[in-house]
């Protein structure tokens, strides 16, 4: 069997109603020059849409079939017991040229009981944004289901949740159950749960291409919304040079922050996880197993768990987001 290597797979671009070209003109994702790119799925291994290894000599493999091979080299031997061939995060890249609708997730319980399918806890990390951007979390206070119903009903819903306005760098953690919308005018990456599984709650009466208004989900969101998530999720921390600084750790996913300006060697001979780099500013190379990729910023790649170490170099000063499957549960 050949070895391992850091692997970089194709984006998969998703069209949208509030997309725009910021994924295209910025990171340089081809797509059509009249198409309005909402999301690109960088890392993903739902069945039937899992990534497609683009470099190496696994290229033109799924994501699927090479943990089938490698296992727990691949992923990790506790990841590999927990989840089998099913990888557990999906990675995107997000453009809102437009306001998202406010939406909502169900929980593990909820969706598997539904949906078979992975509830949906994610985090999201500003790379830009115009200014006055605003991101929509939370309740800003303590609701009742009955209070919500008339806030929805008379179309006052926005008045109850949380807007915060951003900057680059800052970060959202958003629990399954929190209400949630992307403002428009800001460009993101999204570290989640291996799920599709949206209810839609309140589109800003717009309409689709067709003129007619897109499917809400009220009765469905109502079991999935805690009432009681009355905080923003913001998560405003300072980058250390060189250093890697906690974003967010929860039982799903640990993210950190790694802005580094010299070559940085990493030691995960303990961490018994794949890794995976998202680079959002510069550019790096990746060294380790005896291979070495480039990563430019809007690329991600997935250094096998079999790698002890990781040597990244930067050009100029670079920003990376580090993800991980934490050992225990937080």
């Amino acid at each position: 069997m050949n070895s391992l290597y850091p692997i970089k797979f194709s984006p998969v671009l998703k069209e949208t109603l509030w997309g725009g070209r910021a994924l295209h003109d910025r990171f340089g994702k081809e797509s059509r020059p009249e198409a309005t790119i909402g999301e690109s799925w960088e890392i993903n291994g739902m069945s039937g849409e899992s990534s497609v290894v683009s470099n190496g000599f696994l290229k033109g493999n799924s994501l699927e079939e090479i943990i089938e091979i490698y296992m727990g080299d691949l992923v990790g031997e506790s990841v590999f017991e927990k989840f089998g061939t099913e990888f557990p995060l999906l990675i995107k890249f997000i453009d809102a040229r437009a306001t998202l609708s406010i939406q909502v997730h169900p929980d593990d319980t909820l969706s598997k009981e539904r949906h078979h399918a992975w509830g949906k806890t994610e985090m999201w990390y500003i790379i830009d944004n115009e200014p006055g951007a605003i991101i929509y979390t939370g309740f800003r206070r303590k609701i009742t289901k009955e209070e919500y119903l008339h806030l929805l009903e008379s179309k006052q819903l926005e008045s109850i949740i949380n807007a915060t306005p951003v900057k680059p760098g800052d970060s959202f953690f958003i629990p399954a159950g929190m209400v949630h919308a992307i403002g428009a005018g800001i460009l993101l990456t999204e570290i989640q749960q291996p799920s599709d599984v949206t209810y839609r709650i309140y589109d800003w009466d717009r309409l689709d291409a067709t003129g007619k208004p897109r499917e809400m989900h009220t009765v469905l969101a109502l079991d999935a919304i805690k009432f009681d998530l009355d905080h923003t999720g913001l998560l405003r921390t300072d980058p250390e040079i060189n250093r890697a600084v906690e974003l967010a750790s929860c039982r799903y996913f640990h993210t950190s922050l790694l802005q580094i300006d010299r070559p940085v060697i990493k030691d995960y001979s303990l961490t018994d996880s794949f890794i995976i780099y998202i680079c959002t500013r510069s550019m790096v190379v990746v060294d380790c197993l005896e291979h070495r990729e480039e990563l430019k910023a809007g690329e991600t790649i997935l250094i096998p768990a079999s790698a002890d170490s990781v040597a990244i170099i930067p050009q100029g000063t670079a920003t990376l987001l580090e993800v991980y499957i934490p050992k225990k549960e937080n």
